[in-house]
This record gives structure tokens, C-alpha cells and sequence, in this order.
């Protein structure tokens, strides 16, 4: 599993050794339109806003979910039964939990347009010895990001000051959070590991880093209106990942994604901010950024499947490989097929469709904020393309975006990082 920080995947490494936490883990102006979802009722009548049911009883039916979430517009997926139980509660689907999520975040964010007064007043940030480590812990933070996501540390270099080290401080924090079931000590991590690294979460939201790392988040999230949620939910994920090997179907993976990967859109806005003249919603926004995160994690998946199975695990929907033909075996066995090629259209035409919303996002960014986000979505949708290029052989052959490629992406998305700046000033003359 890697996760996707500000849409950029991080590989995997000895990080750990270079930033020391697995001991001390082992040690102790927007409005938000909130009408996404459209249902089309079998056996109940629901009120005209889809997130208001009317107050009735209820037994055991169920019914069809006809999703308009903008991050699943137009994507085909397999129907989806909820169940109403006899006490009248009523099953949540994972795209309805993630986007409860989307919009407490987005109305944080309006709360704080509105008026800072209204921004929640958090302590002063106490640093475990002489308080200007703080300063060299966002310039380790630097380093991190330099080190071990290049194409993107260099376009968070157009950001201001501010916005720039703050996009270090999470970026090092998601990847040390990675580390704790994806790197070389992932062996020894346990559900109490996870826990102690989510209660360090709290401390630090709360102004009490554990160490300089954390003090350089901590000061982070007391400037910027990042909510803590994403953060535990991006930990809920690594929990996932030490007892869960098989997703029975597309909604269980979407939610897996989203723990993983699509929490970084969430973490990750509140510091980019929207561009002032942008008329898109704050909600909106924020769903792109889900989208992309979500495009990503899926690339991950669709480029690892043969390295997964050789640790005896399945990041595909169990029952849409069923309708295929394909059994795990199938895939443990590593053939390239004609039913493994039409399984793989599909899987990368979803993945696509994700990247095609995402897009409408990141214009609406400010402007010092665009380019890094433009190289890495550019970047890995190649990523799909190689693994068309490879005949869908992604058992044996990982897909990889070339060094000449990756160089020919960043003009390219410089040009497109300018779009929305330049359509602005041809409306000016």
C-alpha cells in the first residue's frame, strides 16, 4: 500500500531511520451545496433534500442508490444495497461517510472567509527544548520532500513561505504514518502502535508535539483551518491495511482509497487555498481534491497488482473480478489474458474518470499553488497509459513514468497552472 501525499505517491524506504519515531511509537465567501446525493426509493418516501429522511419507522427493506457525488459522476458501478434496520437506522455508504467529511472541512474553511474572529483560537506551540528548533524542523521537513518526491517538492517552491512549509510539515507526517505498516519496521507495528501514533495526533492538535517533526505540523494546523478528521481517518486506513487483504466490492475500496489517499486532498487544501476570484464552491473544491487523491490511490493499485499478490493480497473489487471470470489465483498466477485485459480497461477507465474531476479542482487553486498539483495528476495519469503500453502486464512489468517524460510534464503543467491567471487578465483588458 502507498499512499498518495498531496497527489503524489510516496515510495517506499528506510524514511524511518531518518527521522526516528518508530521507537518512540513502540514507547508510548463559498457556499456549500450539500445535494450530491439523488436515491430512488423501492419501498420509502424521502423529504425533497436527500440528506433529510422523513421521521418513520421502518423494517428491514432496501433500496437502489443512484449516486451524483461529483467525484462518481459518470462512473459505472456495481449496485449497491443499503439496509434500513427495524429501529429506523439506516446503513451508511462509504461515499456518504467520506463526504460528511468533505463538508465539515469545506465549512471550517467558510467559517474562516467569513470572518477570522471566527477561526477556533488553539495554544501556542511548545517545543520540546529551545523554541527555534521550530524553523529547523520545517527545513527538515524540506529535506524530506526534497528527497523523496523531487517533481513536487520543486513546484511547492513557487508557494509563498508560509504555504510552502506548511505543505512539507503534512507531506513528512502522511509519509512517517506510512512508514509505520509500509516500511522496514512494519513487521513490528501493532493496533496499539497506531494507537499511541493516533494519540500523539490529538497532542499535537492540541499544541503538545511529541517531537520537532510533530511541533512543525502543530504549528501548521494552528495557521491554517485544517480540521483533524482526515488525519485519524488516514490512520484508520493504515489499520485497515493489518487486517484487511480483500475488498468484496468497489464501495469497501472507494472508502480504503479515501483513508489512504484522499484524506491528503482534505489536509491538504486548507494550505493551498482557492484562488480569490474563483466562483466554484469551497465544497466543490474540496471534492476535486478527493478525486484526485482517490485517481491516485486507484493508479497505485491498478500499477502494483503483481508486487500486492506476491504479499498475498488483492486491492481489487472481489466481485467485480468475479463478473470477469477471474479468481485470486488467477492473479496469483500472473497470466495476461484476454479476460484480465477487458477487467483492466475497465479498472483504469474508472480511475480516468476520477482524474477527469479532479481536473476541474485544480483551477480553481491559487495561483502559486497549481503547478505542483498539475505535474503530479499529468504524472500519473501517464501512469495508466504505460500500463496500457505494457499489454495491462502488470504482474510482472511495473508500470513507470520515464525521467524524459517526467521532465517534458513540468512545462506543461506550468502553461496549465497559468490558465485560470491569463483567462482573468484577458477578461481585464
Amino acid at each position: 500500500m502507498s499512499v498518495a501525499l498531496l497527489w503524489v505517491v510516496f515510495p517506499n524506504s528506510q524514511l524511518s531511520r531518518y527521522i526516528g519515531f518508530i521507537d518512540s511509537v513502540r514507547d508510548g465567501n463559498r457556499l456549500i451545496d450539500s445535494s450530491r446525493f439523488v436515491y430512488r426509493a423501492r419501498r420509502f418516501m424521502f423529504n425533497s433534500r436527500p440528506n433529510k429522511y422523513k421521521k418513520q419507522k421502518w423494517n428491514s427493506y432496501s433500496f437502489d442508490i443512484d449516486f451524483r457525488h461529483p467525484c462518481l459522476r459518470g462512473i459505472n458501478l456495481p449496485e449497491i444495497t443499503m439496509v434500513a434496520s427495524t429501529a429506523g437506522e439506516m446503513a451508511v455508504t462509504s461515499v456518504e461517510k467520506v463526504y460528511s467529511v468533505v463538508l465539515k472541512q469545506a465549512a471550517l474553511v467558510n467559517r474562516q472567509l467569513r470572518s477570522t474572529a471566527e477561526r477556533d483560537v488553539k495554544p501556542g506551540i511548545v517545543l520540546p527544548g529551545n523554541l527555534n528548533l521550530l524553523s529547523e524542523a520545517y527545513d527538515r521537513c524540506g529535506e524530506v520532500c526534497a528527497e523523496y518526491a523531487k517533481t513536487f517538492y520543486l513546484g511547492t517552491l513557487l508557494m509563498t513561505p508560509e504555504r510552502r512549509k506548511a505543505i512539507w510539515a503534512i507531506y513528512v507526517w502522511c509519509r512517517r504514518t506510512d512508514e509505520l505498516v509500509d516500511g522496514p519496521n512494519a513487521s513490528h507495528i501493532t493496533p496499539t502502535a497506531l494507537d499511541r501514533w493516533e494519540s500523539r495526533l490529538e497532542d499535537l492538535f492540541q499544541g503538545r508535539p511529541f517531537d520537532m517533526l510533530d511541533a512543525a505540523l502543530a504549528d501548521t494546523v494552528a495557521k491554517f483551518p485544517v480540521d483533524i478528521q482526515p488525519f485519524r481517518d488516514m490512520i484508520e486506513g493504515m489499520r485497515m491495511d493489518l487486517k484487511k487483504s480483500r475488498y468484496k466490492t468497489f464501495d469497501e475500496l472507494y472508502l480504503y482509497c479515501y483513508y489512504v489517499a484522499g484524506t491528503v486532498g482534505l489536509m491538504s487544501v486548507p494550505v493551498m487555498g482557492i484562488a480569490p476570484e474563483s466562483q466554484a464552491t469551497t465544497e466543490s473544491v474540496y471534492n476535486a481534491a478527493l478525486a484526485l487523491g482517490i485517481a491516485n490511490q486507484l493508479t497505485n493499485i491498478l500499477r502494483d497488482v503483481g508486487e500486492d499478490a506476491r504479499r498475498g493480497r488483492v486491492y481489487l473489487p472481489q466481485d467485480e473480478l468475479a463478473q470477469a471470470g477471474i479468481s485470486d489465483e488467477d492473479i496469483f498466477a500472473g497470466k495476461v489474458t484476454d479476460k484480465w485485459r477487458n477487467f483492466m480497461k475497465n479498472q483504469i477507465k474508472r480511475a480516468r474518470m476520477f482524474f477527469d474531476e479532479a481536473e476541474k479542482g485544480v483551477t480553481e487553486l491559487s495561483e502559486a499553488s497549481r503547478w505542483p498539483v498539475w505535474a503530479s495528476l499529468l504524472l500519473y495519469r501517464q501512469i495508466l497509459d504505460e500500463i496500457e503500453a505494457n499489454d495491462y502486464n502488470n504482474f510482472t512489468k511495473r508500470a513507470y513514468v520515464s525521467k524524459v517524460n517526467k521532465i517534458a510534464a513540468l512545462p506543461i503543467s506550468y502553461a496549465r497552472s497559468l490558465i485560470r491567471s491569463s483567462r482573468k487578465a484577458l477578461a481585464e483588458v
